[in-house]
């Protein structure tokens, strides 16, 4: 038999019902107390221990959580930027398994649309399958064997011989666990304990309840109602009539998942403040409570959660939730992951993707969430808060903190969704009729286009539409010329560090007052002939302080060559100096005209070089088509300029 059939079969095995005794079950409880476990922490020991990371280590993460010592989940690696979140989340099943005052309360996840909420209750059900439950063999509601037993009576006992606090005794049997104690005649070891694996499918302890029709909709759908087709055989408030198929029935033990809860009416509502403040709730018959011992996970939109949270008469509810923000990410590197993630679960993976598209559409969906800052650039404030260092590059941008503390608690709340930008890359990767890839080009077109047709504010139209003309395009064209310029270059490495290695040489002899002698040509350079081929250098870059850079540079050098064993760094360790030497190499591009354009060629030699050029840049991850659309691209631009 082929293995993946074995191996499905042995899966069915492992998740059917193992059946034992009563007296089996409180032996088994002695030795495992996960028998007797809240779904809290079921869920926590699923969740698992996190990895813990000295962020000090890491300069962009020291940036980023202030050299704090910070938790990762595993369980949760592919929730990219929602660090924050995911450990609110933790804390909430934290202290609810130690029987704190989270055991009692509603989770409820308050972010945007697309923002990930549904993913993370997705992900929390499929934890909540991890560990079996014990419930009574037969019971409708999943009903815990130790409801069998009240807490004033046996909770000593039960303690003394087989270890089980008593906090894990509710004193509540369900009608149907009070009506077969009487058939029993009060002999509770005929009472028989099955091992059940919680299951999204099966709706064993999880389930989901969604709001409906405002106008027909009732209670019924989280505690149950009578089954009409029992009425022959059973009196209407007799407990074997009932349907037991509202969530709180079913998700006993285990993770009701409420979708939407504000946009259901508030009487819809009440039976779930009792589930969670008493551990019981009340039917739709005259019978007695039935017994709840899950969690709650309920989630919504800001717009929902406002309306209700106004109501005055929704105080009372108001107090018994745990609420946990979800914002959109807005770190540009974890928004790229993000978009990864979605590739990687399509067609598209294989498809190319020209470098720069991921992060230009991940920079203009993070510029959309973000609160405008008070004295500095909005791009800087991106920049700083994916972790970069501006301290050399910007001097008006800002600490993180201080960022945080002028855009408040709601930055991240507002903005284009992922699932927008979702879309935005799918009709990207489809623009052109021949060739399924993606590029930064058609990015900027679909953008705008879309923008055009979405049904945005004229005010935030103008600005999304800004973001693209005065943020990503110009940046953009300095990224592709760049790109153009290196792969035109063969030796561009070998070309920048001889112009950085004689650099730091003129620059020192410059700065001691030392005649260099050039050891390959024998030519003598004496202070001003020095500086006459320093200001070669800089002048291009446009440097307003020779003297003071001159020496920032060497300085820089001598320490870097004192941890490396005297050798220089590579010419672009240090920003300031690899912009100039860049600006220096690349001064005259009408060299570069005749190379990159794909009109027909003059010569042989022009038409080899342009083929070389080409064969480098699809070597840079471009399709020779995209390289077309983007040189043609920037020529334009630069054309315009």
């Amino acid at each position: 038999m082929s293995t993946i059939f074995e191996g499905f079969k042995a899966q069915y095995a492992r998740t059917q019902e193992s059946e034992l005794s009563l007296e089996e079950y409180l032996a088994l409880a002695k030795r495992d107390p996960m028998v007797y476990a809240s779904a809290a922490e079921r869920m926590l020991a699923a969740i698992g221990e996190p990895e813990v990371v000295d962020t000090r280590n890491d300069s962009r993460l020291s940036r980023l959580f202030g050299n704090r010592i910070i938790k990762r989940y595993p369980a949760f690696h592919e929730f990219y930027g929602m660090e924050d979140a995911i450990g609110q989340i933790v804390a909430f099943f934290k202290h609810a398994a130690q029987g704190l005052e989270e055991r009692k309360q509603i989770l409820y996840l308050l972010g945007p649309v697309g923002g990930g909420k549904s993913s993370i209750a997705e992900r929390l059900k499929v934890l909540m399958e991890t560990y079996p439950i014990y419930a009574l063999k037969g019971s409708p509601v999943n009903e815990s064997p130790l409801s069998l037993f009240h807490p004033d009576r046996f909770g000593d006992t039960l303690e003394s011989e087989y270890g089980i606090p008593r906090r894990y005794l509710n004193g509540i049997m369900s009608p149907w666990a009070i009506k077969r104690l009487k058939e029993f005649d009060g002999d509770i070891s005929k009472f028989r304990v099955v091992r059940l694996n919680p299951s999204v499918l099966r709706q064993v302890a999880i389930a989901k309840t969604e709001p409906g029709d405002e106008n027909n909709q009732d209670i019924s759908s989280l505690v149950g109602k009578v089954d009409i087709r029992k009425l022959d055989r059973f009196a209407q408030d007799d407990p074997d009539a009932y349907s037991y198929s509202g969530g709180l029935c079913l998700a006993n033990q285990g993770l009701l998942e409420f979708v939407e809860m504000f946009k259901a009416p508030i009487k819809m509502l009440h039976p779930l403040l009792t589930a969670t403040q008493e551990g019981n709730f009340k039917g739709t018959e005259g019978f007695s409570a039935i017994p709840f011992t899950g969690v709650i996970l309920a989630h919504s939109n800001e717009s929902e959660w406002q309306s209700f949270r106004n109501n005055k008469h929704n105080e009372a509810f108001l107090d018994r939730i745990y609420v946990v923000k979800v914002p959109y990410c807005l770190q540009v590197s974890e928004e790229i992951r993000i978009y990864e993630k979605l590739l990687q679960h399509s067609s598209l993976s294989a498809a190319p993707c020209a470098p720069h598209t991921l992060e230009m559409l991940a920079q203009f969906s993070v510029l959309t969430r973000l609160k405008e800052p008070e004295n500095s650039s909005l791009y800087s404030k991106m920049r700083i808060y994916d972790g970069e260092s501006l301290k050399d590059i910007d001097p008006k941008a800002k600490a993180l903190q201080e960022y945080k503390d002028y855009a408040g608690t709601d930055e991240g709340m507002t903005g284009v969704s992922t699932r927008f930008a979702f879309k935005v890359l799918s009709s990207v990767f489809n623009y052109d009729q021949t060739e399924v890839a993606a590029n930064p080009v058609h990015l900027m077109y679909v953008l705008d286009q879309r923008i055009g047709r979405e049904d945005f504010p004229d005010d935030t139209r103008r600005r999304y539409t800004e973001f693209i003309k005065g943020y990503l395009a110009p940046r953009y064209a300095e990224f592709i010329g760049k790109e153009i310029q290196t792969a035109y270059l063969e030796s561009y490495a070998e070309y920048g560090q001889n112009i950085f290695d004689r650099y730091v040489t003129y620059a020192d002899c410059w700065i001691q007052d030392e005649e260099f002698r050039d050891p390959e040509t024998g030519e003598s350079f004496d202070r001003a002939s020095l500086n006459a081929e320093l200001e070669k250098i800089e002048k291009p870059a446009g440097i307003v302080n020779p003297k003071d850079f001159r020496n920032e540079i060497v300085n820089f050098v001598l320490r870097a060559r004192a941890g490396s064993g005297g050798d220089n760094p590579r010419w672009t360790s240090y920003e300031k100096l690899r912009e100039v030497i860049e600006k220096k190499m690349f001064s005259n591009t009408e060299e570069l005209l005749p190379v990159i354009s794909f009109n027909a060629k003059a010569s042989a030699e022009d038409r080899n070089k342009h083929e070389s050029f080409v064969a480098r840049m699809v070597e840079k991850g471009y399709t020779e088509k995209q390289v077309r659309l983007l040189c043609e691209w920037y020529l334009r631009v630069r054309k315009s300029s």
